[in-house]
């Protein structure tokens, strides 16, 4: 079985989430932005959220956990919780 670690901001609106995708990519510390911003209990640990294997997460989130680059930051993604930004941090 695959298994990735990720971390993810999440925010309510998608406008939102392309504003803090700008400021990671302008060189925003990803965690910094979660801590500051995400909604999930998760943003106490610089959006963490450990390691976890296919099914464990809403299939939106896992499609892009196990498809996308290693250390990309992938986003907007949406899923009933409100829109997030994801980072595959590994994968194996």
């Amino acid at each position: 079985m695959a298994l990735a670690t990720a971390r993810h901001i999440l925010v309510d609106s998608e406008a939102k989430c392309n504003e803090l995708k700008e400021q990671i990519a302008n060189g925003a510390d990803f965690a910094e932005v979660a801590k500051a911003n995400s909604s999930c209990p998760s943003s106490r640990s610089g959006g963490d959220l450990g390691q976890f294997g296919p099914g464990m997460m809403v299939p939106e989130f896992d499609k892009v956990v196990f498809s996308a680059d290693v250390g990309t930051v992938q986003g907007p993604v949406k899923t009933q919780f409100g829109y997030h930004l994801l980072e595959v941090t590994s994968r194996s």
